[in-house]
């Protein structure tokens, strides 16, 4: 059975930074393309970034703040989240690229003064 645990989440001030997590079981990790979705209230759920074995691409409002990376030998994909604004504000999933598997619950990522 394939999960995919997203955390890391919490409330955080513009400007300031925060580190996604995502536990992946129940599938082989290493052969998939992962990526790092996210919805905002009363929004579609949108694509942040996603990783192959030949690089990583971002969508245009994120790009140069956010960086994914991936550890195999863990199962782990991870987002790391710098200068972040308001409109940063959703909750994150992960899953593979295109996506594939169920939704895990996601984290919640606020910021706001």
């Amino acid at each position: 059975q394939v999960q995919l645990v997203e955390s890391g989440g919490g409330l955080v001030q513009p400007g300031g930074s925060l580190g996604l997590s995502c536990a992946a079981s129940g599938i082989d990790f290493r052969f998939y393309k992962m990526g790092w979705y996210r919805q905002a209230p009363g929004q579609e759920r949108e694509l942040v970034a996603f990783i192959t074995t030949s690089g990583s691409t971002y969508a245009d409002s994120v790009k140069g703040r956010f960086t994914i990376s991936r550890d195999n030998a863990k199962r782990t994909l991870y987002l790391q989240m710098n200068t972040l604004t308001p409109e940063d504000t959703a909750v994150y999933y992960c899953n593979t690229y295109p996506p594939s598997r169920p939704w895990g619950q996601g984290t919640q990522v606020t910021v706001s003064s």
